[in-house]
């Protein structure tokens, strides 16, 4: 098989795949290739994220705590105490558990500060859009308290 032939054929595979993946390279009026508004965002859906996530890092707190679980008068853990136990014996697995403690404990840290970067960075985006709208709103106002006509607008624009 030639290369044009061969290459005609990969492209046209290609372009077959294209329509059920997600495109942006283009983009029309509406911000998408149809002219369409993408995506809409209420406040509403804002903060039922932002609660979500809040929810979601007070549980996580409360029951990924493996370390904390069945603390002794030290303040270790039964699975630090059973890692404890082990070692004592000379088993490696003691080691081993203790790493997997400290692993587990590092990654429910992380996904913990997540949620709340999510739930606070979502607060902060509501008070934030909030706020432009109203400083928006107040712009188009004359001094008098009345609005602004759409025709005083488009002198500005054109």
């Amino acid at each position: 098989m030639a290369f044009d032939d061969e290459w005609a054929e990969v492209l046209s595979a290609a372009q077959g795949r294209q329509s059920a993946g997600t495109r942006l390279n283009a983009a029309g009026p509406g911000g998408s290739a149809s002219g369409a508004m993408d995506m809409v965002v209420t406040q509403d859906d804002l903060g039922a994220v932002g609660h979500e996530a809040f929810l979601l890092h007070d549980l996580l707190r409360k029951k990924a705590d493996i370390a904390g679980t069945g603390s002794d008068k030290s303040g270790s853990g039964s699975t630090a105490q059973a890692a404890g136990e082990l070692s004592s014996r000379h088993l490696t697995m003691g080691g081993e558990l203790l790493t997997t403690l400290s692993v587990w404990g590092s990654q429910v840290k992380t996904v913990l500060q997540m949620c709340a970067h999510i739930s606070n960075h979502l607060d902060y985006s509501k008070k934030s859009h909030a706020q432009n709208d109203k400083h928006i709103e107040d712009s188009l106002r004359h001094r008098d308290g009345s609005t602004v006509r759409a025709s005083d607008i488009a002198r500005y624009v054109s």
